[in-house]
């Protein structure tokens, strides 16, 4: 056999064991980012044997901070929230820049730990259970210091300290059955100069503490640090290669994703290392309305190191490495026919719901929403339920029964970035009569864009979007859709309107008399097309 044979003969076979190899092994290649698409913002991870658990911020929505379940930090499930019960927490008067904030999830000894900060109050506790899919506990507070945010707890020997943000990074020993201060709070420093030091986080590894955290505001300039102490409570000295993780560069600059920050680390069981941070995907005016979104990367962390993010401390949205094997989780369906017994888990309210306004037994089958009093226009509870947006491109349908709606009420679809920027389809009655509106709220502008008198009691509304516009939609038979309006994206974006929630698709009632009244819907079909 000749070299060039050779050659090719050793090539094939190396080619041949490798990919015999990953298939005994069952390891994957390559996976698609974000990971959790959509308004899913401050991600925090944790290990509990073979299973990772994953939480977010929720600010003015309820339920309040999901709880996702993964085998291999890729594909995500939601199997349930942390905050579902008045006794919990009250989500009341929040709007996109309050409500509950940045969370932390730790898993020790068998049990489950959540701990957040609620705005404006400013108030930190936390909640645990021994099933993460389950109901959590009433809430332990941390009574010795209000302010600011981002806390989370690190255990170590025996012990629980409370780590959180207050203009410096602070830390004291905690009871952890109680939440009351065991030990003097010391200040860990604030970070390497960066605006608004956030998200800290620490770990022991080879016999250092590292303490992550992010800088640069949640924004184009966000980043993560990391530094290192032999001692809990330092002094900390800083990686060499800071930031670990960054996109405010130029050569990222054209990259879709920017924002990366806010970051946690978690190590699998088979000792790799990941990175779930947050970021954003921006388009045109390099602007993004759906949010900051989960992300995920590979870390190389050999002992006594620094870890290295993704070889070089930046991500893709199609990422080409080597994963955990890949177990696939149930994908939520497209269409919500409202045929079972309570709403499904990614449905969101505005603040906390009253609940005599939703019925799935009144009409069997079908979505009864009660007018509220309070209108998509006002901050507080109106009658609603959201999806969050989780690609540029999107097709939602409603199918909706307005003979309910009396004088003053009025039902229908929503692209929800905020009380005073939303894209509205909906039925109105005035006079008796019913007319088919198209209604954009931006700021302080209010404009009905077209208008229409409507025969039916039974309408189809439909929002769909490009990177460009949203377009407002409706038909009568279900098949041939009249265009009524369009409006700029970027008039829902988070660079125009301030706060830290993204777009919602969602259904809504309400009502500008003291007249209740309700509208059915039979089912939402939405379509986000990756």
């Amino acid at each position: 056999m000749n070299d060039t044979k050779s050659m090719k003969f050793i090539k094939k076979h190396i080619v041949t064991a490798s990919l015999l190899l990953l298939t005994l092994t069952g390891y994957s290649q390559g996976f698609r980012n974000p990971v959790l698409p959509g308004f899913h913002a401050d991600p925090s991870v944790c290990r509990a044997g073979d299973d990772f658990y994953l939480v977010n911020s929720t600010f003015q929505y309820y339920p309040g901070v999901p709880v996702f379940h993964s085998k291999d930090l890729i594909h995500w499930e939601q199997v349930g929230a942390c905050l579902t019960r008045e006794s919990q927490v009250r989500i009341e008067g929040m709007d996109e820049q309050t409500g509950i904030y940045a969370p932390t999830i730790r898993y020790h000894e068998g049990r489950f730990y959540m701990v957040t900060t609620v705005f404006p109050s400013r108030k930190h506790f936390y909640v645990y259970t021994d099933n993460p899919n389950g109901e959590w506990s009433d809430p332990i507070y941390i009574d010795f210091c209000v302010g600011s945010c981002d806390p989370t707890l690190f255990f170590d020997d025996g012990k629980c300290y409370f780590l959180w943000k207050e203009g410096e990074i602070k830390i004291c020993e905690i009871d952890v059955k109680t939440g009351k201060q065991l030990g003097d709070i010391h200040l860990l420093g604030s970070g390497l100069g960066g605006r608004y030091p956030e998200g800290p986080h620490i770990y022991k590894k080879d016999g250092y503490y590292y303490l992550l955290l992010a800088e640069g505001g949640t924004e184009h300039g966000h980043h993560v640090n990391i530094l290192r102490s032999k001692n809990l409570f330092g002094p900390y000295e800083p990686n060499n290669a800071n930031p670990i993780l960054s996109h405010f560069s130029m050569k990222m600059q054209n990259s879709p994703i920017q924002g990366l920050g806010h970051a946690d680390l978690v190590q699998a069981p088979d000792g790799s290392w990941w990175m779930i941070c947050l970021g954003y995907r921006t388009h045109g005016y390099l602007q993004h309305v759906m949010g900051r979104e989960t992300f995920l990367a590979p870390v190389k962390w050999e002992a006594g190191g620094w870890p290295v993010v993704n070889n070089d401390g930046t991500l893709q949205l199609d990422m080409q490495c080597q994963t955990l094997p890949q177990v696939p989780m149930h994908k939520e369906p497209s269409k919500d026919e409202f045929e079972a017994d309570k709403l499904s888990l990614y449905w969101s309210h505005l603040n906390m719901p009253q609940r005599e306004n939703y019925s799935l037994t009144s009409h069997k089958g079908w979505l009864r929403m009660k007018t509220s009093t309070v209108t998509l226009d006002e901050v507080g509870n109106p009658t609603f339920i959201g999806h969050r947006q989780s690609e540029p491109n999107f097709t939602a349908t409603t199918k909706v029964d307005v003979s309910g709606l009396k004088d003053g009420g009025a039902a229908g679809i929503t692209a929800y970035a905020a009380h005073h920027n939303h894209y509205d389809v909906q039925v109105a009655v005035r006079g008796g009569k019913r007319y088919l509106q198209a209604k954009i709220r931006v700021g302080e502008m209010e404009h009905i864009e077209k208008e229409i008198p409507l025969k039916q009691n039974i309408v189809y509304l439909r929002i769909t979007a490009d990177p460009q516009f949203y377009h407002l939609h409706y038909s009568v038979d279900g098949e041939h859709f009249t265009h009524l309006a369009q409006m700029d994206y970027r008039y829902l974006s988070t660079e125009t309107i301030g706060g830290f929630c993204g777009v919602h698709i969602g259904i809504f009632a309400h009502t500008l008399t003291k007249t209740i009244s309700h509208a059915d819907f039979d089912w939402t079909d939405f379509e986000f097309n990756k």
